[in-house]
């Protein structure tokens, strides 16, 4: 079998390979996550996860790279990783009670001959109405600072969810339904 390089430090991606049996190695993009304004979040994603793969590939010439990027949207709003407690605590403020997008685009690259797949799947999420003190004792926990949208809904964070509609693991960071049929293009039977 061919080997798998994921473009990607994200330890939920990590263990979500890992939970369907795929065999991988880690080689982290160092690509800047900057997006052009006028690309829909949906674009954004797809263009982040095709820019990662290609990074990560001039190193990895004869592997399939796959590369993520996960993007939270509110409203017409981008919501990022949060910079420090205060940028955390705004985006918590604003996502409380309210439906949000969770869009996360994935590449897969066969460094080797060229072919590549680009995916972008989208759940929707929706958070209770939550109060200053819940939100400050999530900040405590540290979770919100290496997630988009300041929260993880695999930990402290499900705790905000009131509910969602679509992939699960999408949310998490990683497609593995979408991701496991995609692969087949590639030679690679997850199931």
């Amino acid at each position: 079998m061919r080997t798998i390089i994921l473009a990607s430090a994200s330890p939920r991606r990590k263990e979500l390979l890992r939970r369907i049996g795929l065999e991988f190695r880690v080689s982290t993009a160092h690509a800047e996550e900057v997006c052009n304004d006028r690309l829909s979040p949906r674009d954004c994603a797809k263009a982040l996860a095709r820019h990662k793969a290609a990074c990560v590939a001039h190193h990895h010439p004869q592997d399939l790279i796959l590369a993520a990027d996960t993007i939270v949207v509110l409203g017409n709003d981008i919501l990022n990783k949060p910079v420090d407690a205060d940028d955390a605590r705004r985006m918590l403020k604003r996502l409380s009670g309210r439906c949000h997008t969770v869009i996360t685009a994935y590449t897969i690259l066969d460094a080797a001959s060229g072919k590549s797949r680009t995916r972008a799947v989208k759940s929707l999420v929706w958070f209770r109405k939550l109060t200053a003190q819940e939100i400050e004792a999530y900040i405590k926990t540290g979770e919100p600072f290496d997630k988009a949208g300041a929260y993880g809904i695999q930990e402290f964070g499900a705790l905000l969810v009131k509910k969602i509609d679509g992939d699960y693991f999408n949310v998490m960071g990683l497609p593995i339904a979408s991701l496991a049929q995609t692969l087949k293009e590639f030679d690679i039977v997850v199931l």
